[in-house]
């Protein structure tokens, strides 16, 4: 047989060589091979730039320092849109001390621009094989082209955020501070964290100043700065140890100045931390004295046991077995409520509060919310101090300001609401907020009795204790205020807090105004006397001649007609028929 050796069979014979085949594979051996280094490569790249990725600054905080150097927060305003508080830029000052070459070098050097820090704490800090320690936080541009300039091995910057108050104390009782690292710690800054900041910083979400809506407060810049500075002024004219002062809105409970002397800079954060520079207006409690006869008076006419004419034995004391209540001048005569209210006799209000009695007495401060803790957007808040055994004499002691002690800003919202309608609202720092939802009691009192109130407050400033806060062209009223302090659970008589609780205009309140002064002195011209209408009152006085321009409320010129003319409060209570001639020359000049 013959074998055919065709084309077709030498094909076969090539593709089925043993050396052909291994001849073939190599090139596809060096592909895989190549991609194996190559995906090797690959990942121990991706590690190696990790490993100098953790090295670098931001990682190295991240790692040993776990919390944020710092976070951002919204821009504070005042009611015109004037900047309270801002975000800053800023660098701090770090270091690793595994990378410091000299120790000592470097404790010199860094000590040079910063002198503040103790030698000591700085060599221990940076001492060792640490990874990340803070040298300094929020240094300035200057400080920190200076340790550029020393160029110190391991040490390094930091940017971050710096809140500012460009104002400096004004409002800082109510903007109130921010930790080292932008935190809120007190006052609105804090309110803000709690309002939801803390949360979205909590979420990981990455804020800047710019993408938060700005808070609005109540406040006017301009009348915190003019309240303020009067205040300083009329605190060293009686030689007081402080004071403090509200402008508060009646018709919606916005608060357009709150000032507590001493105060301090929010810039330096631990300066709110010390107890003198409370916020006597919110966080004090005091006994606010005679001003508490506003709402003894609206309690009176508003229970329908007394009325305009209803006389008070002030003859003699008011006595609960040995103990006697007394009037600082007595008129030792019976007295009809007008006559009480200007003469501000102690006697005929415990006289009227027993008269309502400690159950209705006790009803009705807790109608005008003065027995329980008041709430703000300020964290900060204190409870009213209340007698554990409320019995008779408390009530009539309560009457006239003693025996009960409550915040400033609880006091000026209850007389707030005696005079603006029977609305008590809750008060407020933020501009705007809807006052329906910030109603605690409506109906607080008749129309009549609360304008029998404002009438009573503008005669004490026409011809009472008052009156030397009386300013021509405004309807001012007011009534005063005189507490002896308790030191060492006892009362002090030559150490007092006097105060001015006034209105304005008085037939139509618009705006309350308070003025304390803690411990003034009988300086000249005050002829020994240490009560608040030879201080307070015209130191009120002086303080609204200078806001009230500000506040854009000019005089009214000429002669006004009485406001309180054929009014609701004229005929159920017969201002009209009034018989004393002192109140007959009143209303006829009024």
């Amino acid at each position: 047989m013959t074998r055919q050796t065709g084309p077709s069979t030498q094909a076969d014979a090539t593709q089925k060589s043993p050396h052909n085949r291994r001849a073939s594979q190599p090139p596809r051996n060096r592909v895989r091979a190549l991609l194996a280094a190559g995906l090797f490569a690959g990942v121990y790249g991706v590690i190696l730039t990790r490993l100098v990725w953790f090295g670098a600054v931001d990682e190295a905080v991240a790692r040993y320092n776990p919390a944020p150097p710092s976070v951002a927060r919204p821009d504070i305003l005042d009611r015109n849109g004037e900047i309270l508080a801002t975000d800053v830029p800023s660098f701090s000052v770090y270091a690793e001390p595994r990378r410091i070459v000299d120790v000592d070098e470097a404790v010199e050097k860094i000590m040079a621009i910063f002198p503040d820090l103790n030698a000591s704490t700085l060599h221990r800090r940076l001492s060792g094989n640490g990874g990340f320690t803070w040298v300094k936080r929020t240094i300035t541009p200057r400080q920190q082209q200076a340790m550029w300039e020393q160029g110190v091995p391991g040490v390094g910057f930091r940017r971050e955020t710096r809140r500012l108050y460009p104002n400096g104390p004004a409002a800082a009782q109510v903007l109130g501070a921010v930790n080292i690292d932008n935190k809120g710690i007190a006052g609105i800054e804090r309110w803000i964290d709690r309002s939801g900041l803390e949360a979205l910083q909590t979420a990981g979400m990455d804020l800047s100043s710019e993408s938060l809506t700005p808070v609005e407060l109540s406040v006017d810049l301009k009348v915190q700065h003019a309240f303020t500075d009067s205040l300083k002024a009329e605190i060293d004219k009686y030689e007081a140890v402080g004071g403090a002062g509200l402008v508060l809105d009646v018709t919606n409970g916005e608060v357009l100045s709150l000032v507590s002397i001493p105060d301090f800079d929010p810039n330096d954060a631990t300066q709110a931390q010390k107890p003198e520079n409370i916020n006597r207006i919110n966080v004090g409690v005091y006994e606010m004295g005679s001003t508490f006869k506003a709402m003894t008076t609206a309690m009176a006419l508003d229970s329908g046991i007394f009325n305009i004419h209803s006389v008070l034995d002030a003859s003699r004391p008011l006595s609960f077995g040995r103990f006697r209540i007394n009037d600082f001048r007595g008129e030792n005569r019976p007295l009809n409520v007008p006559e009480a209210f200007l003469h501000s006799s102690n006697i005929a209000f415990g006289r009227m509060a027993m008269g309502v009695g400690v159950e209705g007495h006790q009803a009705f401060l807790r109608k005008l919310g003065q027995l329980d803790r008041l709430t703000t957007e300020l964290p900060e808040s204190a409870s009213p101090i209340v007698p554990r055994n409320w019995q008779p004499v408390n009530t009539a002691t309560i009457a006239f300001g003693h025996g009960l002690a409550v915040t400033p800003l609880q006091a000026a919202m209850g007389i707030g609401a005696l005079v603006n309608g029977g609305h008590l609202y809750r008060p407020t720092f933020v501009k705007g907020s809807d006052p329906a939802s910030r109603i605690i009691q409506d109906n607080v009192v008749t129309p009549q009795s609360g304008e029998a109130l404002r009438y009573l407050m503008r005669l004490n400033a026409i011809t009472g204790s008052a009156k030397g806060a009386n300013l021509d062209g405004y309807y001012i009223g007011g009534k005063t205020g005189t507490a002896e302090k308790v030191i060492n659970g006892r009362y002090e008589r030559t150490r007092v807090m006097t105060s001015f609780m006034g209105i304005l205009p008085a037939n139509d309140p618009k705006y309350l105004f308070l003025v304390i002064l803690d411990e003034p002195k009988p300086v000249e011209g005050t002829h020994g006397f240490r009560t608040s209408g030879w201080n307070a009152v015209p130191a009120a006085g002086r303080i609204l001649s200078r806001i009230l321009p500000i506040m854009h409320m000019p005089p009214t010129m000429g002669n006004p007609q009485n406001p309180f003319a054929n009014t609701l409060a004229l005929r159920p209570f017969g201002y009209d028929r009034i018989r004393m001639a002192t109140y007959d020359a009143v209303l006829a000049n009024y």
